[in-house]
């Protein structure tokens, strides 16, 4: 369980580390290109990886515990749960990054920008 819990912090602490969108910037205002990144970030700041990512550990260690009662003791739901806490944390994050990314392409793009990737 502790390996469970240094691998969560882990995925916490990469929370909102989307990177920005490459642009073509031929023929952008500079300024204006920033001001509009800044708001575009702002946006898809909102999406909540960590939320995401706790819901999913807790729907796995469950899901997992049951699993692992149902086919062995105590120590097996237990280890069982938590690897699929794990997992689901990292599955959780996981989405909510793509999710964050593309909300930050789709907010660049509707403002007129050429994204490239």
């Amino acid at each position: 369980m502790r390996k469970a819990a240094i691998f969560l912090m882990g995925i916490f602490m990469m929370a909102g580390c989307a990177h920005d969108p490459i642009i073509d910037m031929r023929g952008v205002d500079e300024r204006k290109f920033r001001q509009d990144l800044a708001d575009c970030r702002g946006y898809a700041n909102q999406v909540n990886v960590a939320e995401s990512a706790t819901k999913e550990a807790a729907i796995g260690s469950a899901v997992g515990v049951l699993i692992g009662a149902a086919i062995g003791d105590s120590d097996t739901a237990e280890r069982i749960g938590g690897a699929a806490a794990v997992g689901g944390a990292g599955e959780g994050a996981a989405s909510a990054e793509k999710r964050k990314k593309r909300v930050l392409h789709r907010c660049m793009k509707g403002r007129g920008y050429r994204v490239l990737g």
